[in-house]
């Protein structure tokens, strides 16, 4: 064997050593964890004690503490499907016009290749590309950093491939159902009803006082009915469910990390939500947990 062939050997075998470590140490059968879809709502959640944010926290107390945490965020969309594969993900700051102290975070979680590689062999629909640019976008670290302020559990991004539609995504996510079994958290974070255009503030100028236009509690409370009726196709096609939803969700980013997590629904799980509120006339921040019940 030549010296160049046998390092290439070695170097593959030395990393398939290491994912074959790491997906040991999971569990290969018990009690699967719940999913989540998160409405993360404003970047300020990520820094501020809040309603919102402090139910993140509690709500990480209630459930098994992850093997590693892997979120589909509305702010990493591409095309094609990519996987985070590096170390130490960047911590991303993609927006603007907030305070210094929101620019200013930093959250340190690792990344895993070797999960990375696993969740890309999962998925046998596409092709998954390894990602090591990326990094965690506010979608992710605003919730994560709350629910998990050491930053000490394997944080991934699994990214949206924006020129699908709904059905895609929803077919691709049951892909990812094994992962449940072996210890990782599964997290959407978007938003149900997101319209940055129409945003309106109650007279209290308080963004995250209860304030809702009529057509966005509507839709919400559609929703949530179709989530609680198992629904799922009326919930993939929500084009279909007339103007108020063209209203809800003028782009699919934010409504798109909900169809993942509803495509992991089991036979055994049961739904329920948390911080189930309209803010800034135009958003909300309902929230589902899909366990076993």
């Amino acid at each position: 064997m030549k010296r160049n062939e046998f390092l290439t050997t070695m170097i593959g075998t030395t990393m398939l050593a290491g994912f074959r470590q790491f997906t040991d140490e999971l569990p290969e059968q018990g009690p699967e964890m719940p999913v989540l879809f998160v409405g993360h709502g404003s970047p300020m959640n990520g820094i501020e004690t809040n309603e919102f944010s402090s139910y993140w926290g509690q709500l990480a107390k209630e459930i098994p503490v992850p093997k590693a945490v892997l979120v589909i965020s509305a702010h990493w969309l591409s095309r094609g499907t990519h996987i985070t594969a590096m170390d130490f993900p960047k911590t991303i700051h993609d927006f603007g016009g907030f305070p210094k102290a929101l620019f200013d975070v930093q959250y340190p979680a690792p990344g895993s290749l070797a999960l990375a590689k696993e969740t890309a062999g999962l998925i046998h629909s596409t092709v998954v590309g390894l990602d090591h640019d990326w990094g965690l976008d506010h979608g992710t670290w605003s919730v994560v950093r709350q629910m998990y302020p050491k930053a000490d559990i394997p944080v991934l991004q699994l990214s949206i491939d924006y020129t699908k539609d709904a059905q895609y995504h929803y077919d691709l996510a049951k892909e990812l159902a094994a992962l449940r079994r072996k210890g990782v958290l599964i997290l959407g974070s978007g938003n149900m009803v997101h319209n940055l255009r129409m945003i309106g503030l109650p007279k209290s100028g308080d963004f995250n006082e209860a304030y809702g236009h009529d057509w966005a509690i509507h839709m919400n409370d559609t929703f949530k009915r179709l989530i609680m009726n198992g629904d799922h196709q009326s919930l993939i096609h929500y084009d279909r469910l007339g103007p108020e939803a063209r209203l809800a969700i003028p782009s699919p980013d934010h409504y798109l990390p909900l169809i993942y997590t509803m495509a992991l629904q089991g036979k055994r799980d049961a739904v329920s939500f948390f911080n189930d509120k309209a803010v800034a006339g135009s958003l909300t921040m309902t929230s589902v947990k899909i366990a076993n019940a």
